[in-house]
């Protein structure tokens, strides 16, 4: 298999380069690779970070992510369960897509523009059908940004209302810190992508004989989650509302998100991929871990502002019963109790 790349130069340090993958020009054949690019060349977005090579060239089709099929056309990619690192170049999150008669649907795009190529690739190893949709969990970048991929090739981004405003805010953070964390040449093309359709409460999307439906939640995990069940399967793609083996990461409320777990607890599912772990869990067991843990940390978290502890005293036992039963215990602990603390010192 043959695939369109152009080299990607970062203009601060031009000798420090990427292959870029262009999508829509993978061919069995290198002279039909040639020819597709004589016939339509391709338009690269513009970025005023990088130097383009004066043209694109074919090459033999890098490596695709790897995927399980979990139900009949559903399909999932298990991150590592690690911080991001130059060793796993940012792949630590659960991506996925759904195949339907006429369209495919991913579901979170990774950390770095690699791994969006790397999917698209996973998805023409299977099927020939256009991606309509590229739908988005919420806001955090192990999840999001990786769909400047897929610019170009006609998919729609679809995310939570509140999914626009809160990447404005956060993305030069979010890649700045990546390029410490993984290298800014594995980052090279990585951008925050443009939101299409925003949902504020729930949409169906039809991929041709199987319908996903997308539900908004409120303020809980984060402030932009979004869940994606595919009523075929009986599947539901949870983002980080779900956490499995990796310590859950509260960035918005822990009040909330006890609340809407309790109430996807009620949904008429049959299995679940989480945000992390699995890459499936049954429902509605699979949350029953996720469940104790933030029972705890709200328990403990109360008991500590009873006793009159100061916040940096109280994070060093809040929820330390836990520490067993999760990965990453220490790196993201700390952060839930003082999230949790700032939350309930005042209710």
């Amino acid at each position: 298999m043959f695939e369109a790349v152009i080299l990607a130069c970062l203009i601060s340090t031009p000798e420090m380069c990427r292959a870029q993958l262009i999508p829509g020009y993978e061919f069995a054949d290198l002279h039909d690779c040639e020819a597709a690019l004589q016939d339509r060349p391709p338009v690269v977005a513009e970025d005023s970070d990088l130097r383009f090579a004066d043209a694109a060239e074919c090459v033999e089709a890098g490596p695709a992510l790897a995927v399980e099929e979990v139900a009949p056309g559903i399909f999932v990619h298990m991150g590592a369960i690690e911080e991001p690192d130059a060793t796993n170049r940012g792949d630590v999150s659960n991506l996925g897509f759904v195949v339907g008669q006429t369209h495919v649907a991913v579901i979170d795009t990774g950390t770095a523009r690699w791994m969006g190529e790397a999917l698209w690739r996973a998805i023409r190893a299977r099927t020939d059908l256009p991606v309509s949709h590229v739908i988005l969990t919420h806001m955090h970048p192990d999840h999001v940004l990786g769909a400047s991929a897929f610019e170009g090739t006609g998919a729609q981004v679809l995310g939570h209302g509140n999914l626009p405003r809160a990447l404005l805010d956060r993305q030069a953070n979010y890649i700045e810190s990546l390029d410490r964390l993984i290298g800014p040449q594995v980052m090279i093309g990585t951008r925050a992508p443009l939101v299409d359709i925003t949902v504020d409460d729930a949409i169906q999307i039809d991929l041709g004989g199987r319908k996903l439906k997308v539900q908004a939640w409120r303020l809980a995990h984060t402030g932009s989650d979004i869940t994606v069940l595919d009523e075929t399967s009986g599947t539901l793609f949870t983002g980080d509302l779900v956490f499995h083996l990796h310590t859950p990461a509260l960035d918005g409320s822990l009040r909330g998100w006890r609340s809407v777990l309790a109430e996807m607890a009620e949904l008429d599912v049959k299995q679940v991929v989480p945000g992390h772990g699995g890459p499936v869990l049954d429902w509605p067991v699979g949350a029953d871990a996720m469940q104790r843990y933030l029972k705890v940390l709200e328990t403990d978290t109360r008991a500590a502002i009873d006793q009159g502890k100061r916040l940096g005293d109280a994070v060093e036992t809040i929820a330390e019963s836990e520490e067993g039963a999760w990965e990453l215990f220490e790196a993201y602990n700390p952060r839930n109790a003082t999230v949790a603390f700032t939350e309930l010192e005042w209710d």
